[in-house]
């Protein structure tokens, strides 16, 4: 039985299709090994959000080689996208696929294997209509569930390359993901996450007047399903019905990752991004009136083009005001060919690291305050994994806070009710109630 082991970085969207390509490879027998075995095959999942997240995906090939010096080397997904004729040169490179045609991805890597050839199957997708299907029956994880239900944006925010490494929004048939909601349930997944590239997108290019908030509505009627959660969305998703609709599901997770990138109105437009922070705080008064214990979390970049000192602390003033369970922050990485890269101003890479750091420890001053907001109240929890702290196990509350609770029964995969009881060090303790 040949091996193939995979290396994935970037989104959770990256983590779905690679799930989908170990089904694919397990459906041809081959056997799906963890990094560090000896492969006949090994497939980098890769991510060009940041120039490390290239260097990353380029060192690995060197690992890889000394680990597996005869192993197809298969580098697919966005940064192969960006620069195909960048990753075919590079050295012990066998398979170039780009954000379209993981289907192929075993043919591919045998095609290599077989003729001893450089397999370039990297395409245009500018002007891509359909949806690629990946379907999984099984993932990784084994309660909560991840349905990739949407492809590509088009959005073209001033400093992000991924409309250009993944085209223009592609949707799923609402079919489709149902057949693979009910398999997903069937097989033990009590929580289903819909995911894409911009979900708050899905069914921009049907002619139906198919939306996200469908899709919720019709995979809620899966019997035994028991959560439903989104990824990342925009502000401009959040309207009234939007919520009296979800709310009304009884399924529906109260956590919001609700996209904000920077606390100050001019930088935001300088970013292209589609609304003000005004509306930004609007929208989470909405969400707070329908979810009032609803879990906010948030990217933001710090150290974009011109943004100054005045700029950076209306970022953390807003931080606090809005009260974030949770913030990934970043700091600003040109891409070639976006228009940020371009601009004048650019923000020397010590401020950008200084900023960071400042906002790093606000973020966590915020975050504890939210817990322990919420300390007293109970919630529904779904085990997921042992804790870190012997005799404990782990899992999320609808809202996305992780709390630990004493392992006193088989709770892995169970959803109980938890009082949340107090905060060490930035986690949560609990009891079942």
């Amino acid at each position: 039985m040949k091996k193939v082991s995979f290396l994935t970085l970037g989104c959770k969207v990256n983590q779905y299709e690679t799930e989908a390509m170990m089904e694919l490879f397990s459906n041809r027998n081959y056997e799906v090994v963890s990094q560090g075995d000896k492969s006949d095959v090994f497939v980098i999942n890769t991510c060009t959000v940041t120039n490390l997240s290239d260097r990353k995906s380029r060192q690995a090939i060197s690992k890889v080689k000394k680990l597996n010096p005869k192993a197809i080397i298969a580098m697919v997904g966005c940064y192969v996208q960006v620069k195909p004729e960048e990753v075919a040169d590079i050295e012990g490179v066998n398979v170039v696929l780009g954000t379209n045609n993981k289907s192929q991805i075993v043919d591919a890597c045998e095609k290599a294997m077989e003729e001893k050839i450089l397999v370039n199957r990297v395409d245009d997708i500018k002007n891509d209509k359909d949806f690629e299907d990946l379907n999984i029956s099984n993932q990784s994880e084994m309660t909560r569930a991840y349905i990739k239900i949407q492809e590509g944006c088009n959005q073209y925010c001033s400093y992000c390359i991924i409309p250009f490494a993944r085209g223009p929004v592609r949707s799923r048939e609402l079919k489709s993901i149902k057949e693979e909601a009910l398999r997903l349930v069937n097989s033990g997944y009590k929580e289903i996450v819909l995911t894409g590239i911009h979900v708050a997108s899905y069914g921009k290019d049907f002619k139906s007047h198919l939306s996200l908030v469908d899709v919720i509505e019709e995979i809620s009627k899966i019997k035994n399903l028991q959560r439903i959660r989104l990824s990342s969305v925009e502000p401009r998703l959040i309207t009234e019905e939007f919520l009296q609709r979800v709310k009304a599901t009884n399924k529906f997770c109260d956590h919001f990752h609700l996209s904000l990138q920077n606390g100050s109105n001019k930088i935001l437009q300088a970013m292209n991004r589609k609304y003000s922070v005004e509306e930004y705080e609007n929208k989470v008064k909405l969400i707070k009136d329908y979810f009032p214990t609803a879990g906010i979390t948030t990217d933001i970049i710090v150290g974009f083009p011109g943004e100054t000192d005045e700029d950076f602390a209306q970022t953390v003033d807003f931080v606090r005001k809005i009260g974030f369970s949770k913030v990934h922050i970043f700091k600003y990485s040109p891409r070639e060919g976006t228009v940020a890269a371009r601009m004048k101003n650019q923000v020397p890479g010590t401020i950008k690291k200084e900023r960071s750091n400042k906002l790093f420890e606000v973020c966590e001053e915020v975050s504890n305050a939210e817990k322990m907001n919420q300390l007293g109240k109970t919630f529904e929890v779904l085990f997921e994994s042992k804790s870190d702290h012997p005799g404990f196990v782990a899992g999320y509350a609808t809202n996305y806070t992780r709390v630990n609770v004493p392992e006193t029964q088989d709770l892995i995969n169970h959803i109980e009710k938890v009082e949340f009881k107090n905060v060490q060090n930035g986690e949560v303790f609990g009891i079942i109630v």
